[in-house]
């Protein structure tokens, strides 16, 4: 089972149950939208591969059995760019505990952003993270999107407006004893 965090549009969840059959997807999005969007593509699509949460991750996330999830996306999230909002973010200690225990050891976790902010926050909310490793080695590692990770509205709409898009990719790291 994968696990995508923040569908939005649905364009990227969908795209990975077309080209992964025998792979379950889980998609979580609030937003009814965005749940409409993905329920009528899988609709039109006949995908038997998705299953949709539509609420809060997080409430997923604590009903999951431990090490059930072998991928997850969270790709562009709200970046609560207000000051006082900075707290909502999606991406916090808290998430990654969370997701520690649903990820099986050596699961990729790939996160999106386009503000520079938000990828520092991610970046402080991992340092230190033994439970997952940045998979980076030079800077070409984060500034290209993998070609298995399709184009969301939300990248497209930050180049657009001249944005520089960051792809971070983590694996879950064994428990150390």
């Amino acid at each position: 089972m994968w696990l995508e965090i923040g569908f939005g549009g649905a364009e990227h969840l969908i795209w990975q149950a077309e080209h992964n059959p025998a792979i379950g997807l889980i998609g979580c999005e609030p937003f009814e939208d965005g749940v409409a969007k993905a329920l009528t593509a899988i609709d039109e699509k006949a995908l038997r591969n998705v299953l949709l949460h539509p609420d809060d991750a997080r409430d997923l996330l604590r009903w999951l059995p431990e090490s059930s999830i072998g991928r997850a996306f969270i790709l562009f999230p709200d970046p609560w760019p207000k000051k006082r909002h900075v707290k909502r973010r999606l991406i916090s200690p808290h998430l990654l505990d969370l997701l520690a225990r649903v990820l099986r050891p050596g699961a990729e976790l790939r996160i999106g952003t386009d503000i520079g902010d938000y990828l520092r926050t991610i970046l402080i909310a991992f340092h230190g993270e033994r439970r997952f490793r940045w998979t980076a080695r030079g800077p070409a590692d984060w500034r290209h999107r993998p070609a298995d990770w399709p184009q969301t509205r939300y990248e497209q709409k930050a180049v657009r407006h001249g944005r520089r898009c960051y792809y971070l990719s983590f694996v879950r790291e064994s428990d150390v004893a």
